[in-house]
């Protein structure tokens, strides 16, 4: 049997390949986490619109690291535990350290609270999410959650600076908005996922023009009022969902003989 001179480069070459996609997502988790930590530093630096748009940066990186493991087939264990813990930096710590720095700090100590109350909801929500992965529902997530209620504290603070306001002006707005956030994370509230989209699958035409408008012309042309209606409106529409299933079970129960 004859040996290949080059089997063992070529084996070497082959496990350095897969140590690099291995490397891969958690490459972009750590860009997420380094956003989160932008975030915050802008922030005590008083440049709070940079703090806002960080946030937003590290929600979709957020997005693009499972979706790499997934095509790359390179989902581990530890990928998803450093996953959490970069969610929790940059959707848990950051967004209460900048509404707190930005709005709250005038309020005290119900200013503290409220800052507190939304990153202990954070973490308790991505403990959950961990906890239940193999029981809930795929097609909806269980509470809201934590990057579209980081993008909620941070679409407010990005489009009231757009419109010139300052925290104080709307400090008693930015508190409820911080509650309503934190609370929502840890409720039962059922949310469309998304996760039973297959882009493999043809749409329709209008579909695809009206996402193409969605994206390149409606955020473009105002991306901070956009972003915090659009994020708004996700975060009600589990009190609707919620609210349509009760009327129809109510229904359903009252036409069973």
């Amino acid at each position: 049997m004859m040996h290949d001179p080059h089997l063992p480069r070529l084996m070497l070459k082959s496990k350095l390949r897969r140590r690099g996609i291995y490397l891969l997502p958690n490459l972009f988790t750590t860009a997420a986490l380094f956003a989160g930590f932008y975030a915050i530093i802008q922030a005590m630096n008083g440049r709070f619109e940079h703090s806002a748009v960080s946030i937003f940066i590290a929600m979709m990186l957020d997005g693009l690291d499972g979706r790499v493991a997934r095509l790359t087939h390179t989902q581990s264990e530890f990928g998803a535990e450093y996953d959490s813990l970069a969610d929790m930096v940059s959707f848990g710590a950051a967004p209460a350290l900048v509404v707190y720095e930005w709005a709250l700090k005038d309020l005290g100590k119900l200013g503290w609270i409220a800052a507190f109350v939304y990153c202990a909801c954070a973490a308790l929500r991505l403990a959950r999410f961990n906890t239940n992965l193999g029981i809930v529902d795929k097609r909806f997530f269980q509470g809201l959650p934590t990057p579209a209620a980081a993008a909620l504290i941070a679409g407010l603070v990005w489009v009231m600076l757009d419109f010139d306001f300052t925290g104080r002006d709307i400090r008693w707005l930015a508190w409820g908005i911080t509650l309503f956030a934190g609370l929502t994370m840890v409720s039962n509230l059922p949310y469309y996922s998304g996760k039973d989209i297959n882009l493999r699958k043809s749409v329709p035409f209008i579909t695809i023009l009206l996402l193409a408008l969605f994206f390149f012309v409606l955020i473009p042309s105002h991306p901070p009022m956009v972003l915090f209606c659009l994020f708004l409106l996700y975060a009600l529409s589990g009190y609707a969902l919620w609210l349509w299933r009760r009327v129809k079970k109510r229904k359903a129960m009252e036409a069973t003989p």
